[in-house]
């Protein structure tokens, strides 16, 4: 039997709090959300984007958008790690991609995808990275392993035979 492999940059270690756990026994939705955007921090601060960054420059990022798939359990007590890839990115925008995975285990738990935007926090709009940051991110993205794209980034959720389906004609 071979190894699991865990995919990505490693970025974040933690183990499930007993105040994430939910009625069914297992980590409450809420919690991997906030678990992923954690790690998004720990990879901001890898590129420069810092408490110090906002403040000085006052800019930083907004999430525009974020996708979860839920995978496998984590339990109460349970140890876990995040990875993160870099998708994509250009002056403005990163998509980027995180992996959550039983940390002694190695099983895939849920994953994340994100895309996030440059913002300028006075005028509230849409801003270019600073060319130290913009190379920050470059940096780190040609030094992440090469591997697959991952199968569930850009994933769009539908049931494949439903009894109902709202259409787009249904909402004129």
């Amino acid at each position: 039997m071979s190894a699991k492999q865990i995919h990505g940059v490693r970025i974040t270690d933690g183990v499930v709090k007993p105040e994430w756990i939910d009625y069914n026994g297992h980590m409450n939705v809420a919690y991997y959300l906030l678990a992923f955007d954690l790690s998004g921090d720990e990879l901001w601060r890898e590129f420069g984007i810092t408490d110090e960054y906002v403040h000085t420059t006052n800019n930083s990022t907004f999430a525009v958008e974020c996708h979860i798939t839920y995978q496998r359990e984590l339990k109460e007590g349970e140890p876990y790690c995040i990875t993160s890839q870099v998708l994509a990115y250009d002056e403005k925008r990163i998509h980027f991609f995180q992996r959550m995975y039983h940390a002694e285990d190695k099983y895939l738990a849920a994953t994340a995808e994100w895309m996030n935007l440059h913002v300028d926090l006075e005028s509230r709009r849409v801003t270019a990275w600073p060319v130290d940051i913009l190379k920050s991110i470059g940096e780190w993205a040609s030094q992440q392993q090469a591997g697959d794209y991952p199968g569930e980034a850009g994933k769009r959720m539908r049931v494949q035979k439903p009894l109902y389906a709202l259409t787009a004609s249904d909402r004129s």
